[in-house]
């Protein structure tokens, strides 16, 4: 099956056929509510860059524009062992990263550890101490009887976090199911250090990165054509490299304007004063209905934390619509819990080959206890596109806004997370959008690159931690210590 291309979905000619007329008139209704046109594409992406640009001005904006002290795309020719640490809603990941003489070659140990769930909700002391056991039963089974420097370690911390230097980092918000008193607000750096000190782990924090940033450096390592990093997963987010002359916020550091400096947007909180997005009235609902409302706009519609719950929300609202009739007679109640379903519930509808769509109602009954009909099959197929249309197509006004704002006529995004990897025609509904944006000619081969493509990126969270350490090291033995709050520590 090499090089056949994304796969189209199955031609579904004439399945409307018997769909009964109320049915019709609701997906028409949901088609024009969930459809979002080149027009409006454009409009949204136009308001994405002045809103990039607010983030990095003095007066901000809702995108926070977060500047990295990341100061430098890798060569591929960096050398050294480092490790790397990936704090996840789940797992926490712990990697060893040997970065060989060959140009962008490297050799990695790793091991997975699970979060335990009431570390999530419980003490901090607990959750750091956690951590450093982890990382010193990784040293004690891959280095067992050497005596070790300490190694440079890459912690890829991918909550919402301030930082006034690389080794440092303020936590603005947990997310990802933490809520531990006493952290937000508060420098987790030296958290961490006295856990390790405690134990005697042989280890100093080089570098505190987010995953999109690790994303963009891992991608670039292996590819000097990548100039974005983007995650589409549980959540979204993207990081790109500004010049510090265009980052007005720090202007008092006098930086050398031609100086680059990777920023993580935390671009899920745009548009959060609600002016462009073709918000539903379910979006409006899931946002009500959120732990924080009125915050992470974007994020909302298109990311994979709620593409199953605006699918469930409006065949709940179809069903208790006496004037629809859809699921009649049926005991929906567990259709009526809140984020019952998934992005992946979705997958599997769009995935579904059949022309009778057999395993979507398998789905339907197993999962749901609900016999479905045809016509309310051809209703839910039809549903599930709409919303991971919209979701591909809005995600592309975030790249295409970063392209436009940076003037990029031609480069490679790196993007990953769950959605981006593994939900259906994700790539390519986003990659049409895109061409409608940026009014690409049409191709002359279908084999043909678009001038901006978005490709599956390297390992952010390990890769890019590690090279992120090491481009840091290189930096401060050059002299340059923009961004380092103890360079002791770098000896």
């Amino acid at each position: 099956m090499v090089g056949l291309g994304p796969r189209k979905p199955p031609s579904r000619k004439g399945s409307m056929a018997d769909v009964p007329r109320d049915l019709m008139q609701e997906i028409k209704r949901l088609e024009e509510l969930f459809t979002v046109d080149a027009a409006k594409l454009k409009a949204v992406t136009k308001h994405f860059v002045s809103e990039l640009e607010k983030g990095l001005s003095v007066e901000g904006g809702s995108i926070p524009m977060n500047p990295t002290w990341c100061m430098s795309f890798p060569t591929g020719y960096e050398t050294g062992t480092f490790l790397a640490l990936d704090m996840g809603g789940t797992n926490l990941r712990v990697c060893e990263i040997i970065l060989t003489d060959e140009k962008s070659e490297f050799d990695i140990i790793q091991s997975k550890y699970r979060m335990p769930e009431e570390l999530k909700t419980g003490d901090a002391d607990e959750l750091w101490e956690y951590i450093a056991d982890c990382l010193q039963q990784f040293i004690e089974t891959h280095h067992s009887g050497e005596k070790l420097d300490k190694l440079p370690l890459g912690f890829t911390f991918s909550y919402p976090a301030t930082q006034d230097y690389i080794d440092h980092g303020i936590l603005q918000r947990w997310t990802k199911g933490f809520d531990i008193d006493g952290v937000e607000g508060q420098n987790v750096v030296p958290m961490f250090e006295a856990a390790l000190a405690k134990r005697g782990v042989p280890i100093k924090l080089t570098a505190l990165i987010n995953d999109t940033t690790g994303t963009l450096i891992a991608s670039a390592y292996t590819d000097t054509a990548m100039k974005i990093g983007c995650i589409f997963g549980t959540g979204c987010n993207a990081a790109y490299m500004e010049d510090c002359g265009s980052i007005p916020k720090l202007a008092h550091m006098n930086l050398p304007p031609d100086m680059p400096m990777a920023i993580n947007c935390e671009w899920g909180a745009f548009d959060n004063e609600h002016k462009i997005l073709p918000r539903t009235p379910y979006d409006i609902i899931i946002d009500k209905d959120s732990p924080r409302p009125g915050q992470q706009a974007f994020e909302k519609m298109i990311a994979g934390l709620y593409l199953g719950e605006i699918f469930r929300l409006v065949l709940v609202d179809l069903h208790d619509n006496k004037e629809v009739h859809i699921f009649e007679g049926q005991n929906i109640d567990k259709l009526r819990k809140g984020y019952t379903l998934d992005s992946s519930f979705l997958s599997l509808i769009e995935e579904d080959p059949f022309e009778n769509l057999s395993e979507t109602k398998d789905l339907f009954q197993n999962k749901l206890g609900i016999t479905t009909t045809h016509p309310e099959l051809e209703l839910i197929r039809r549903l599930a596109e709409l919303i991971g249309t919209r979701a591909a197509r809005l995600s592309s006004c975030g790249v295409a806004a970063i392209a436009l704002k940076k003037g990029y006529k031609t480069c490679h995004v790196g993007a990953d997370g769950s959605v981006f990897n593994k939900y259906p025609h994700f790539k390519a509904r986003g990659a049409v959008a895109l061409r409608e944006i940026l009014d690409w000619p049409a191709k002359k081969s279908p084999r043909d690159p678009d001038p901006i493509e978005i490709l599956p990126a390297e390992d952010g969270s390990g890769v890019g931690a590690a090279l992120i350490a090491a481009l840091t090291l290189k930096r401060v033995k050059e002299g340059n210590l923009a961004g380092i709050q103890h360079p002791e520590n770098f000896k």
